[in-house]
């Protein structure tokens, strides 16, 4: 079975309106040939409710709402690389750390009321994309649902109503085209004991799906052996098929702030901090980044019953462009952080930072 080779170019439009530009070989290239030149299969698309204020300022970080989407899907489709779509049940970045929900569900909101917006939004936009010819091959119901989703009632340790809005999406995907793949995605990869009670839970009480995904950031996710151990472990025990639903690793440690213009109190700066990049087992070079995703395949491989399914890098065309923040100011209020909101992620893109491809893309060829 081919491996899952995939790249979230959530960013790849707002990364092209502001000016970034994709080579191979010193020749000027859209970007989605250029992966599936090296080998990529796949792309990954999140989807926001409604990434703006209710002024409308733009939350940013791609702006990825439903048009951006579509916008994003065509020219998958038409590069002739497969799609995942990810749900994230919120106006702005869902994760461990923030699961908000959508400002339109939010009046009187109830268990009933979420679940029932989850289900008919979860429909209708998989409707969409099905009758525009753009039908997503797989699709996440949530984003990195570690501590759960829609806050607060379902934040962990409510397991029935997380149950419940999960459930919703699963069933509407389902019910449309039952050929869907679907996942279901947590953060922390190398973190068995996090897998085994999610998902002890959430097998008790939800409806069935076909994929755990995975988060594994290196410099915060531990070992290559924490990984193998965690998905070998829940292959076994919950028989699902496996993939990295986000992986990334630097290339390099250089600064990149002459290319965001930005002033320094507007700068996010890297989150691969110095004290972070040395826990990881491999340099944040390019060689080291091309040593990097060889053994992340050596894992995925390893996985038993054939399990292990692939990746999908993460943003690896976020090049560090002006106004491609990972927050706008509009978002930084809404998300209630203090920022700054700046590009933290250019130094592990598979692109050079004015948009040359890395070795790494020739290193995912060959997996």
């Amino acid at each position: 079975m081919e491996m899952i080779k995939g790249a979230d170019i959530s960013t790849l439009i707002s990364v092209e309106q502001n000016g970034g530009h994709f080579f191979d070989g010193g020749v000027e290239k859209d970007c989605l040939q250029i992966l599936k030149d090296y080998g990529f299969n796949y792309v990954r698309i999140r989807l926001w409710n409604d990434p703006r204020s209710s002024d409308g300022r733009a939350y940013g970080a791609g702006d990825n709402d439903a048009d951006m989407l579509l916008r994003l899907a065509s020219r998958a489709k038409a590069a002739g690389l497969k799609i995942l779509l990810d749900f994230h049940y919120s106006d702005f970045w869902a994760d461990p750390g923030k699961q908000y929900i959508p400002k339109a569900w939010t009046e009187n909101a109830t268990v009933e009321s979420l679940t029932k917006h989850v289900y008919d939004y979860t429909r209708e936009i998989v409707s969409e994309m099905i009758g525009r010819g753009l039908r997503p091959d797989m699709v996440q119901i949530g984003n990195e649902l570690s501590n759960g989703l829609l806050w607060p009632f379902g934040k962990v340790p409510e397991y029935d109503n997380i149950a419940h809005f999960v459930s919703a999406g699963l069933d509407a995907v389902r019910e449309l085209d039952p050929s869907i793949k679907l996942m279901i995605h947590l953060d922390n990869g190398g973190k068995n004991s996090l897998y085994r009670e999610w998902f002890d839970n959430f097998t008790k009480r939800g409806s069935d799906f076909d994929i755990i995904g995975l988060s594994y950031y290196p410099f915060w996710h531990g070992s290559f052996a924490d990984l193998a151990a965690n998905m070998n472990d829940i292959a076994l025990r919950y028989g699902k098929e496996l993939v990295i639903a986000e992986v990334s690793t630097g290339f390099t440690m250089e600064d990149y702030a002459s290319f965001e213009r930005l002033a320094p109190h507007e700068r996010k700066g890297y989150a691969t901090k110095p004290s972070l990049a040395e826990k990881v087992e491999y340099p944040m070079t390019p060689e080291g980044q091309c040593d990097f995703m060889k053994r992340l395949a050596d894992v995925i491989r390893a996985v038993p019953g054939g399990l292990g399914r692939g990746f999908f890098y993460w943003e690896p065309a976020w090049i560090p462009v002006p106004n491609v923040w990972w927050a706008t100011p509009a978002a930084l209020e809404y998300i209630h952080e203090p920022g700054p909101g700046g590009n933290e992620w250019a130094n592990q893109a598979l692109f050079t930072y004015d948009g040359h491809a890395l070795p790494a893309l020739a290193a995912i060829r060959e997996l």
